[in-house]
Formats: C-alpha cells, sequence, structure tokens
C-alpha cells in the first residue's frame, strides 16, 4: 500500500487540529455563523463565489442554506454566484472573467448581504473586484483562503485562513469550515 494514502490523512488531520488548538479561528467561524444568521433573519442574502474546486465548494454550502443541512426547515437565501454558464460566459467575454462575480453581485445584492469568497490562494482577481463592489454597496465580507490570506485578506471583515499552503488540504478544511457555519446557522434560525 502506498505510504502516500496515510500521510494523505495526517497531513488533513494536522491542518483541522491546528484549527481546533486555535481559540480565535474557532471565535472568527463562530461570528461568520453569527453575521450570516443575522443577514438571513434581516431578510438578507448569502452570495458565496470560487473559481475551480473552490467553485464546487461555494456550490456546495450554498445548497447546503437553501435546502437543507440537518433537518428539514424552510430554505435560506443562499447563491453560487458561478451557476449560471449563460451570464458567465458572456460577462467574461464581453467585459473580462474578472469582472463575472462583482456584476452579478449588483444586480442582485443589496446592503447588509453577505459574500463568501473562496480561495486557496487568497488572489483571485474575480474575487478581488466581486470585494471592490461589496465595500461600496455594503455588503459583509467572508473569506476562506489559505494561510496567508492573500490579497483577500485585505478587504475581509471576518479571515478564516487555513494554516496550510497545500491546496487539497486548504479546501479539506473549508468544506469543514463552511459545513461547521451551516450547522451553527440552522440551527440558530430553526432552533429545535
Amino acid at each position: 500500500m502506498s505510504p502516500r494514502i496515510k500521510e494523505s490523512i495526517i497531513q488533513s488531520i494536522a491542518a483541522k487540529q491546528t484549527i481546533a488548538d486555535d481559540t480565535d479561528f474557532m471565535q472568527r467561524i463562530e461570528k461568520a455563523a453569527e453575521i450570516i444568521t443575522n443577514t438571513l433573519k434581516a431578510g438578507g442574502k448569502i452570495h458565496f463565489c470560487g473559481n475551480g474546486g473552490s467553485a464546487a465548494d461555494a456550490q456546495h454550502l450554498a445548497a447546503e442554506l437553501s435546502g437543507r443541512f440537518y433537518y428539514d426547515r424552510p430554505p435560506l437565501n443562499a447563491e453560487a454566484l458561478h451557476c449560471n454558464s449563460s451570464y458567465l460566459t458572456a460577462v467574461g467575454n464581453d467585459y473580462g472573467y474578472e469582472y463575472v462575480f462583482a456584476r452579478l453581485l449588483r444586480g442582485t445584492a443589496k446592503r447588509g448581504d453577505v459574500l463568501v469568497g473562496i480561495s486557496t490562494s487568497g488572489n483571485s482577481k474575480n474575487i478581488l473586484k466581486a470585494y471592490e463592489v461589496c465595500k461600496e454597496m455594503g455588503i459583509h465580507i467572508i473569506s476562506l483562503t489559505g494561510m496567508t490570506g492573500g490579497a483577500m485578506k485585505e478587504d475581509s471583515e471576518i479571515l478564516l485562513n487555513v494554516p496550510s499552503t497545500d491546496t487539497p488540504r486548504i479546501q479539506e478544511s473549508h468544506i469543514m469550515i463552511g459545513h461547521i457555519i451551516c450547522e451553527l446557522v440552522e440551527a440558530a434560525i430553526f432552533p429545535r
């Protein structure tokens, strides 16, 4: 059996253990869930964005809120910004790929909404352009990134920068963090 299998599992656990041992990081997760909860309770929307694997995570987490997480309850207003392929390809072609999220936010978001930007590097140009729109419009910014936070760090209200530089380990931690946030939001809005 390849030693790489066990090595990858151990590395994934180590990244998550570092988060579990960091009280400040866990408080930031809780604060992110609180901002999302308050936004949804006030009638706002949660927008998610990312590229590649991070786009898959964005769509996954939006579905956890708009569908269901642990139990049946009314849907929550959440959407991943890349899901309309006709829009994405038109704006990418006509304006440039760096504007695909920013332009959609201008049409679908309002003051007090939340944008969750997901990028392992923290340097995705289209997310950074979206953050410019968020600052203009009064939209909360929550970032899930890798260790340094990249350029996204500067504009983040909440920075959840996974303590790793290994893309797969960062993405595995992003989905864990996202699931925790979804669990906290669901329980806060629909207590059992």
